[in-house]
């Protein structure tokens, strides 16, 4: 007769090592996701205004000019217009002719927010479609190099 302890067979240790799979299949998704999404939070454009390169585009069948100088002040088809004459010009045109082209014309010393309040007024007038005027760089003239 045995007094005393039973034999009992150890049971398996508990590992100590880290399981490394898991973690690098986390990782390489987290790689993609970044590698996918890096470009769209890049917001880098370097743009040099007034001038571009290409072709002088022709004139649109209903047009107007929309002049913005270095003080701020608005020139609707060469005439001086104020914020409130402006809006209402452009609300009359857009009911005349609601495809009519909005050629806009700012200096480069123009606070961008003036072209913004501009554009803005353009736009709450409903019309759609507005375009940019500007000069060729130095190598392009009249849509052919130098």
């Amino acid at each position: 007769m045995a007094f005393g302890r039973l034999e009992r067979t150890p049971g398996p240790q508990p590992m100590s090592e880290i399981n490394v799979t898991p973690l690098v299949d986390v990782m390489l998704v987290l790689v993609v996701i970044f590698i996918l999404t890096a470009p769209l939070l890049a917001s880098s454009i370097r743009l040099e205004l007034p001038r571009a390169e290409g072709a002088q585009p022709g004139t649109p069948a209903h047009a107007v000019m929309l002049v913005v100088d270095t003080a701020g002040q608005a020139y609707l088809d060469d005439e001086p217009v104020g914020a409130d004459a402006l809006a209402q010009r452009l609300r009359q045109i857009a009911a005349e002719a609601p495809d009519t082209e909005v050629q806009l014309r700012a200096d480069t010393a123009v606070p961008y927010g003036r072209v913004v309040e501009v554009m803005g007024a353009a736009h709450a007038a409903g019309l759609q479609r507005i375009g940019f005027v500007t000069q060729p760089t130095d190598g392009v003239e009249q849509g052919t190099q130098k």
